[in-house]
């Protein structure tokens, strides 16, 4: 190791991993990203979440901190500093289960936090990838398979025990720490490292899960009657669908989620997306949550899905619209597309409650591609579509820059999210690439984020997992279209 590291506090003996120790391999990189950190510190509690931010902090060593390593923007590790992973702090404590009030630690994953819950007929949406951590989409919104039904992540959450730049442990709430509460919620990946978060869970043991292939009109009608229906359906819907081409065809593979406990109530609201087109494939199931989210996903990220993403949010999309966004699939840089349904419960949420202020949008839709492609793909794909974007969701952003940051933090919300992480950070630890245009990864400059996901998930960058298409298969759920 060429960087010459203090000796780490007795309150942290054995819990430095160096590249010289065998579990170096699986801490370094991120889902997105391989990296190279000096050091990786492994805390247990919340105290040693403050001892190791002292330590890296006197190190002078670029710092990431890291939920679950899922983040697009591969912030969570970092070449040559020190990453804080967060992934042994895991506990998942129902406080009371009539009011379906849950404990969750930062360094959970979803996955767990589902099975545990279901003992309890309990869930949390929370993004559509088991894998993710919870620190980093519970911190950048969480747009997942009950979103309709539930609203995002966020707006679930009561309470966070956050840890400071400068080491003190705060816990805020409406009542207590207000300003810091409204800025977890949708921009905490600058404030702090949240260790934990108390969330109000709602009941439900078993969600209707229909899962179709459909041939997409080249003219984009397809992709509109998708988000057309969406936008009016029953909020117990919520549903994703990834657009790709497959040869001279532009298929859409749909998962749609009821959130009902049977197939008689399931079906009528899922029937309509069997018109937008030629279906190809169709089933319908009644499955447990977990189901969706399960503990297969659990595997280590070692850099393993290389890509660039981009997003935006969408209200009525129309006829321009649609064709552009079926043209960025079929077109030079065929793109793989994503489109995710929010409204319902998501936009009963006064747009200044919270950091994340996009409360009249309808449809999210992300773009990615994959090596060979890069930079210059994505933008010849995107550009049409995305000038046509009414903001951005931060968890599925692979470039952070103020371009983008004045696309997901727009207006006002920017101004007092800027204003915020400079009061709660003034030495700027945590300053996110968003308001540099440098990202966490080339270890210049002290700066940290906490990471997650995707795709749906990262602090920043949720949870949820890009260039995933769902088919259907022999088990009725999702799996990854083998690109």
């Amino acid at each position: 190791m060429s960087t010459a590291l203090a000796r780490v506090p007795d309150s942290l003996r054995g819990q430095l991993v160096t590249p010289g120790d065998r579990r170096y391999a699986q801490l370094r990189s991120t889902y997105t990203r391989s990296a190279s950190p000096a050091a990786v510190l492994l805390p247990k509690s919340t105290a040693q979440v403050v001892d190791a931010l002292r330590y890296a902090r006197e190190q002078r060593l670029p710092i990431a901190v890291r939920s679950g390593g899922h983040g697009l923007s591969g912030a969570s590790s970092n070449n040559g500093g020190l990453v804080i992973d967060l992934s042994m702090l895991n506990r998942v404590q129902v406080l009371d289960e009539r009011a379906g009030l849950v404990r969750v630690e930062a360094g959970a994953r979803w996955a767990n936090v589902a099975k545990e819950l279901a003992r309890y007929g309990l869930v949390i949406s929370s993004g559509d990838y088991g894998g993710v951590g919870v620190g980093g989409l519970a911190t950048g919104g969480g747009v997942g398979w009950l979103v309709r039904a539930h609203g995002l992540t966020i707006d679930r959450v009561r309470a966070v025990e956050v840890v400071l730049a400068d080491g003190t442990l705060v816990r805020a709430d409406a009542e207590h720490e207000p300003e810091l509460f409204w800025l977890v919620r949708g921009a905490g990946a600058g404030a702090g490292i949240v260790v934990a978060f108390e969330i109000e869970a709602a009941e439900q043991r078993n969600v209707g899960v229909a899962q179709l292939v459909v041939e997409a009109h080249p003219d984009g009608r397809t992709i509109r009657e998708w988000t057309r229906y969406l936008a009016r359906a029953p909020r117990e819907l919520s549903a994703a669908a990834v657009v790709f081409a497959e040869g001279r065809s532009v298929l859409m593979s749909i998962t749609a989620v009821v959130a009902a406990e049977s197939l008689r109530r399931a079906r009528p609201v899922v029937e309509p997306l069997l018109a937008i087109g030629k279906v190809l494939e169709h089933r319908t199931d009644l499955l447990p949550y977990p189901t969706l989210v399960p503990t297969t996903h659990l595997n280590p990220n070692v850099g393993q899905q290389r890509g660039t993403t981009t997003n935006g949010l969408f209200t009525a999309l129309d006829e321009g619209g649609a064709r552009a966004v079926t043209r960025a699939v079929t077109g030079p840089g065929r793109a793989v597309i994503q489109l995710r349904s929010l409204g319902g419960a998501v936009n009963d949420v006064a747009p200044d409650a919270t950091a994340y202020p996009h409360r009249h949008q309808d449809t999210l839709i992300v773009a990615s591609v994959f090596p060979p492609q890069a930079d210059a793909a994505l933008n010849a794909a995107w550009r049409a579509a995305g000038a046509r974007a009414d903001g951005a969701y931060v968890n599925f952003e692979s470039r952070p820059d103020p371009a983008a940051f004045a696309r997901i933090y727009p207006g006002e919300t920017g101004v007092r999210v800027r204003r915020l992480w400079k009061r709660y950070d003034p030495d700027g630890v945590f300053r996110s690439a968003l308001l540099t245009g440098q990202a966490n990864r080339t270890g210049q400059g002290n700066r940290t984020a906490q990471g997650s996901q995707a795709g749906e998930g990262a602090q920043p960058g949720q949870g949820n997992r890009a260039g995933q298409a769902s088919r259907t298969g022999r088990s009725g759920q999702p799996h990854r279209r083998r690109r």
